[in-house]
């Protein structure tokens, strides 16, 4: 009996991590990483923002991965030490050790942890992160057999420490939402249902919630904490009055889980102790960058959030908040950006509103966008475009923000239509046609009238009404800037007045009074050595003269045209040029030199993502297919190419001549095929993705190339652990192949584990199946 009684005294625990209450949703993808990055790394720091599943994700990983490690999976929370020097304590209280007498003695807790072998979940280190480094550093130091997954608003910056940042779940996108049914392919969604369940059980999705709870989910930030805390008030709300709610976001979610942390309670507790944690510094940036849209860049934020702080104090600010997950840090195209968070945003905002800076931010916010505007338009004409078209896209909806800054007001006014104007290259690229009206028209509205951008506004305003075939409100701008233009002797814009009139001249299919007015345009720029004017001057009119009959005279324009371009580098009119000699070409019946062009125009487009014009270009390529009995081909592309005109909202009938031929070539190629064999190749165009529309226009075949499974056990098995994979394949048990390889039955275990983790399986079956394709191969 005192045989077993020491027995059981001295019998170790298997662990203590807490059970889970609720059900664990998604997160596959980032638990097999985070398994990959314990396998290679003794430390694997979670990052994130408050409330994004951490600790969820860490005990998650632990309880898959304990039984690999003798002493199995512990877990030390420090959510309530409010004195990092108390950690040492704590460590020895959770971990059962029985401990040092001093909570700043870590040497006593790492003679306990030295000869373990465990995994030692850390949670919630940010509000003591350098107590919990030092901590750290010496376990990794003196306890070869511990690896520690911690949690943290930011990096431990320990030696030899793997960090992975834990993403909000995942969400729909709300500018190319999915059909309503679909709701459950997004793992937010799920986990929002799977709590709605739990607080009522009766709940149920109609059809027509689909909708409701993506757009729910997307407004949440895909955040699991506001998600639940969502998930709570359908206990008095509806989906739809949850939805119409949210805007009350911080009193909605007031009501938290009983025996949660406190910050925990609701989402403004939760951001309110983030904010308590940052230095001033970081706060006053916290509240100025809020006032951008979307993701911002370094520069930017350095310019707004700069008054008063250097701009070294700012990118130290920078720094710091995407440390402490406050900002999130993105990468494209090579360039650093940051965001905020919906919730994280408008909580800045709130603390800009009570510092009363918030007018003065956003004036200085529209001033960078203004000038970044001024550096585009400068700078437009070269090599830069496909550069500058990408850089404007990731700031659109700071530019609208900008934009809406200025445009209602008398004394700004005129700013904001300068933007508006010159962005018309962007604007047209993009099709945001609809768009760019909507801001010259606001602007127009409040500018006086005699501001010295009125001109060039109300010329850039009739430009995109004809581009939308609104040519009656077209014409009466054009004269009203021509008037004004002529009053203030604006040779440039009578000029822009004067082409704009010839292509409302095209757009109506007058080609007699079109090429007059072009070629009095085309003169003019070239006097004033205004090269954007005389390259879309040299494609317009050439075009022009081709279609009237004079071909080779608009194949020699065309081609003045594209060698211009060329030179330096410029793509915009080079495609339109390589895009308008296609279509004079058809007329010759050249219809090889005819789609040479076309293609070409169209990798220039793709380069460009000029989305307008590869409606032009995949369209012009139907009609070629149509002339070399391709009819199947023919009616896909038009097929594609209608997907694109309904994407920038624009269509064939809108311009002329060329409506005139593309229902010719449409209605061939229908009658060629039969009306139900057109209508299937259609449908397959309009629905390909735009990557494999232009992929098909282009005649280009992608494959993807997937890793042979002998390339997997090459490069991620070591040759013990093939090895056991064979034996694991042959339905060997983990005690048959301990005893076969004459090893330990954990150290098998372990081996299974990393087998598991490398190639992101998930059963012992899947290994089999795995070889069995192996050796078929």
């Amino acid at each position: 009996m005192v045989s077993s009684a020491r027995s059981a005294r001295v019998r170790e625990p298997a662990g203590n991590l807490p059970v889970d209450v609720t059900s664990f949703v998604g997160r596959r993808h980032e638990i097999t990483r985070t398994k990959r990055l314990l396998a290679e790394s003794r430390l694997v720091t979670l990052t994130g923002q408050g409330g994004v599943g951490k600790t969820r994700l860490a005990l998650r990983v632990a309880s898959s991965m304990r039984r690999i490690f003798r002493d199995k999976a512990w877990c030390v929370n420090l959510e309530e030490l409010r004195d990092g020097a108390l950690l040492a304590d704590a460590a020895v209280e959770q971990l059962s050790l029985g401990g040092p007498s001093s909570g700043t003695d870590v040497d006593a807790v790492v003679e306990h942890l030295r000869h373990r072998e465990m995994l030692l979940v850390l949670d919630n280190c940010e509000h003591v992160i350098e107590d919990a480094a030092l901590f750290v550093d010496s376990v990794l130091r003196w306890c070869p057999g511990v690896r520690v997954l911690a949690t943290s608003r930011q990096s431990l910056g320990v030696a030899g420490e793997a960090t992975l940042v834990v993403p909000p779940m995942q969400i729909p996108d709300l500018d190319a939402p999915p059909p309503p049914e679909s709701y459950e392919q997004f793992s937010s969604v799920r986990l929002f249902l799977d709590r709605a369940r739990s607080t009522v059980p009766e709940f149920e999705v109609t059809a027509e919630d689909g909708a409701v709870l993506m757009r729910l989910c997307a407004r949440l930030d895909g955040n699991p904490l506001a998600i639940e805390l969502a998930a709570v008030r359908l206990r008095s709300l509806s989906l739809h009055q949850l939805e119409e709610r949210l805007v009350e976001r911080y009193n909605l979610l007031s009501e938290g889980r009983r025996g949660a942390p406190p910050r925990q309670q609701s989402l403004r507790a939760l951001i309110d102790w983030s904010y308590e944690l940052c230095s001033e510094q970081d706060r006053i940036s916290w509240a100025r960058v809020s006032v951008f849209a979307g993701s911002f860049g370094l520069a930017a934020a350095e310019h707004v959030a700069s008054n008063g702080l250097s701009r070294v104090d700012v990118l130290g600010a920078m720094h710091s908040l995407v440390d402490q997950s406050i900002l999130v840090r993105e990468e494209e195209a090579g360039e650093v950006r940051f965001r905020l968070l919906h919730a994280l945003r408008d909580y800045g905002q709130e603390r800009l509103d009570a510092s009363g800076e918030r007018q003065r931010v956003l004036a200085r916010h529209h001033d960078w966008y203004a000038e970044l505007a001024d550096r585009f338009a400068a700078d437009w004409l070269g090599p830069h475009q496909a550069a500058w078209v990408r850089e404007l896209r990731l700031d659109l909806d700071n530019l609208r923000l900008a934009l809406d800054t200025a445009a209602h007001e008398r004394r700004t006014a005129p700013g904001a239509l300068r933007l508006a104007s010159r962005l018309t290259p962007f604007w047209s690229i993009r099709g945001l046609n609809g768009e760019a009206r909507h801001w010259l028209e606001t602007a127009l509205e409040h500018v006086p009238p005699d501001t010295p951008e009125r001109p060039a506004g109300l010329r850039a305003n009739a430009w995109f009404a004809l581009m939308q075939g609104d040519t009656a409100t077209a014409l009466p701008l054009l004269d009203e800037a021509a008037a004004l233009a002529a009053e203030h002797d604006d040779e440039y814009e009578l000029a822009y007045v004067t082409q704009i009139r010839g292509m409302a001249a095209f757009f109506r299919d007058d080609l007699a009074e079109a090429e007059e007015l072009l070629a009095d345009a085309l003169g003019r720029f070239r006097d004033l050595e205004a090269l954007y004017g005389e390259w879309f001057g040299l494609f317009a009119l050439g075009l022009v003269k081709g279609l009237r009959g004079d071909r080779d005279s608009g194949i020699g324009l065309l081609r003045e045209c594209i060698e211009a371009a060329t030179g330096r580098g410029e793509l915009l009119w080079r495609s339109a040029a390589l895009w308008a000699s296609a279509h004079i070409e058809i007329l010759r019946g050249a219809s090889a030199r005819a789609e040479t062009a076309a293609k070409e125009a169209l990798r220039l487009q793709r380069t460009l993502d000029n989305r307008l014009s590869s409606a032009f270009t995949i369209d012009i390529l139907a009609w070629i297919a149509h002339g070399l009995g391709r009819d199947e081909r023919a009616a896909r592309l038009f097929g594609a190419a209608s997907a694109v005109w309904d994407a920038v909202r624009a269509a064939p009938e809108y311009y002329g001549r060329f409506h005139a031929s593309h229902d010719e070539n449409e209605q061939g190629a229908r009658r060629a095929l039969g009306d139900r064999a057109y209508r299937e190749a259609f449908d397959r165009g309009y629905e390909m993705s735009p990557e494999s529309a232009v992929d098909y226009a282009l005649e280009l075949k992608r494959t993807t190339r997937s890793v042979a499974p002998d390339e997997l056990t090459a490069t991620t098995l070591t040759k013990r652990e093939r090895e056991i994979a064979e034996l694991v394949a042959q339905g060997r048990t983990n005690k048959e192949i301990a005893e076969t390889l004459v090893i330990a039955q954990r150290t098998v275990e372990g081996h299974v584990q990393h087998i598991l983790t490398k190639l992101d399986f998930s059963s012992r079956a899947q290994i089999a199946g795995w070889l069995a394709g192996r050796r078929s191969s």
